[in-house]
């Protein structure tokens, strides 16, 4: 078996025992839903403003805390030991487990996204670019998740750790104010942060609108941060798993 099918069999393994419960798929959708109804319900010419950034936002709470979960759970079970000393590569544990978390934000924002066209007509004017950023956002956060995870051994230590920064890029990244109207000194901080581009990509997907020129920017960026969350996952992986 190749590690690439191993990789699969992993993720497999944890939308069956996980990430497939009712729960979780409830919990991943109704808030950002009801947060972008309650902003149609007050404006309804303004709520396109904000969607593009609550479906990326779906992506980042999601994946981050779902990948952490499930680390955190398995290493209390004894299992995540175990599958460090299966006959695996270390990038075939990381690519198993970010595939699995990855699939899990991209069903919650698919379906998020498919939601609000069908209810609200939310326009899609470059579906491509769209899915484009939802994967580089998936995938980034939930690299993001299980390095965090992998330094921990409690949930809620997980979710602390991630909190001091999932919070701080919440609010620099475009989500709630157009990266045009930020104050000088946070546009800086903007730009360092993954979720900006993320936002940007869903953003010229939904209206054809961004703050950048032209969408090679926030995409090269993506796939910058992306590139940069596999390399610290795996070293904080390959650290904790000679520790």
């Amino acid at each position: 078996m190749n590690q690439f099918r191993r990789a699969l069999a992993i993720s497999c393994k944890d939308i069956e025992s996980y990430y497939g419960k009712p729960p979780l798929i409830t919990w991943g959708l109704l808030f950002p839903a009801v947060l972008i109804l309650s902003l149609y319900v007050k404006d309804p010419a303004t709520y396109l403003a904000i969607a593009p950034g609550v479906i990326a936002m779906t992506l980042l709470f999601g994946n981050t805390s779902m990948a952490a979960i499930v680390v955190t759970f398995e290493k209390r079970a004894g299992t995540f030991q175990r599958l460090l000393l299966a006959p695996l590569s270390m990038r075939t544990i990381i690519l198993g487990k970010a595939a699995s978390a990855s699939a899990y934000g991209l069903a919650s924002a698919l379906a998020l996204s498919l939601g609000l066209k069908l209810a609200l007509g939310m326009p899609m004017v470059n579906p491509l670019i769209f899915a484009t950023g939802l994967v580089l956002g998936a995938g980034c956060f939930s690299l993001l998740g299980l390095t965090a995870a992998v330094m921990v051994r409690e949930v809620f230590e997980a979710m602390t750790l991630m909190n001091f920064f999932r919070f701080p890029i919440l609010f620099v990244s475009g989500i709630f104010m157009p990266l045009a109207q930020l104050p000088s000194w946070l546009k800086p901080l903007a730009l360092a942060s993954p979720l900006t581009y993320v936002v940007e990509l869903l953003q010229l997907g939904v209206t054809g609108q961004s703050a950048f020129a032209t969408p090679v920017v926030p995409l090269l960026a993506g796939l910058l941060f992306l590139f940069a969350s596999w390399l610290l996952a795996e070293a904080i992986f390959r650290r904790r798993g000679n520790a």
